[in-house]
């Protein structure tokens, strides 16, 4: 059971608006959540507390505190809570063969993701739910076991009404509901999203095959994952937003950086191209050989701290992903906080994608 020390302090955090404190007033809110989320997972999960060390009972800062590699999830169920209150896992495998993760979660957990993940999305989206278009189709939907692309709809779909989807089963474009969908919403915001690689592949580039474009100029766009893919066709981000807008009239383009090991937690793009760190997470880029903080500037593993997970020890993941602090508290983009990019994968680990994630109830 969490400690009330912890659901208080949390309850606290999470009246701050999403990027609205410095780095000082940020540590001082959060560092008490994270150090009372390492006393209750050494509490309730066995293999924890083994994988900590003894000097780490009360770490004095979040650069302090122990973290587990996300690759453990792959090759053990690391969960603090008793099987019966297991309400969904949630899996995430690599390439083909390999053993997935397992994130354990219960009802609170589960909870405390759909609400973070609102408030995040609402400083880029807002909180009027509009016309939403799905760059996938409506079959994604049906399987049982839910894949990435199907969670990531369904956690989306709360933004959205009068939902259309773009695609047809086959991945063809389904030129009568997007040309009805443009017809009905040009001259107002609306809400387009879907993966990466699938906006690009089966969107983008089959428009520019029709040699067909949209007029959406009221619009956002919010994606995620498959750069992999789109470095390999030589793609990099200005390319994918002035290809979008090229193609749709959208302006707003809006990536966001996260993964399964932490849902909810989710690190979005600003107006600048820059991912932010909201004020329920914190993310620190280490060396690879001896895991020391990197400085802003330099390149590292990339470690993610959240708040939410209370079912599962996986608050302080140091994740396969290379990226590099890029400043603090000074994006022009006025959100305060670190803000950072993401340069790829470790060599020789296995590439995880987001199509690969399912939820089993």
């Amino acid at each position: 059971m969490i400690s009330q020390a912890y659901q208080n302090r949390y309850e606290q955090l999470l009246t701050h608006d999403v990027y609205s404190l410095n780095n000082t007033e940020k540590q001082r809110a959060l560092l008490p959540v994270i150090q009372a989320l390492h006393q209750h997972h050494k509490l309730h999960s066995q293999a924890y507390s083994r994988l900590v060390k003894p000097q780490d009972d009360t770490p004095a800062s979040i650069e302090d505190m122990p973290y587990v590699a996300v690759r453990l999830f792959k090759q053990f169920t690391l969960g603090s809570i008793p099987e019966e209150e297991i309400f969904r896992v949630l899996q995430s495998s690599g390439t083909t063969g390999q053993t997935p993760a397992k994130v354990i979660l219960d009802k609170a957990t589960s909870a405390q993701q759909s609400k973070v993940l609102v408030k995040i999305m609402q400083n880029v989206i807002g909180k009027q739910r509009l016309p939403m278009l799905i760059i996938d189709a409506p079959s994604v939907l049906k399987n049982k076991a839910l894949s990435a692309r199907a969670a990531g709809i369904q956690g989306m779909a709360f933004f959205g009404r009068q939902t259309v989807y773009a695609l047809n089963d086959d991945m063809s474009l389904n030129m009568d509901a997007i040309e009805a969908f443009e017809k009905n919403y040009a001259d107002q915001p609306v809400l387009v999203f879907g993966f990466t690689f699938m906006v690009w592949a089966y969107f983008l580039e089959a428009l520019q095959a029709r040699k067909k474009t949209l007029s959406l100029p009221h619009g956002v766009l919010i994606h995620s994952g498959g750069w992999k893919k789109l470095a390999d066709k030589q793609v990099d981000n200005m390319t994918f937003k002035q290809t979008v807008t090229s193609l749709t009239a959208i302006q707003r383009v809006h990536n966001f950086y996260g993964m399964a090991e932490q849902v909810g937690s989710v690190f979005v793009e600003c107006e600048q191209g820059h991912l932010h760190v909201p004020v329920m997470a914190e993310l620190i880029v280490r060396d690879p050989y001896s895991l020391k903080v990197c400085a802003n500037a330099e390149k590292g593993l990339i470690q993610v701290i959240s708040s939410i997970p209370t079912s599962y020890p996986g608050f302080s993941l140091l994740t396969e992903d290379l990226g590099r602090v890029l400043g603090q508290d000074d994006c022009p983009c006025g959100r305060l906080g670190k803000y950072f990019e993401v340069l790829g994968r470790l060599p020789k680990t296995e590439v995880r994608g987001c199509s690969d994630t399912q939820v089993s109830p």
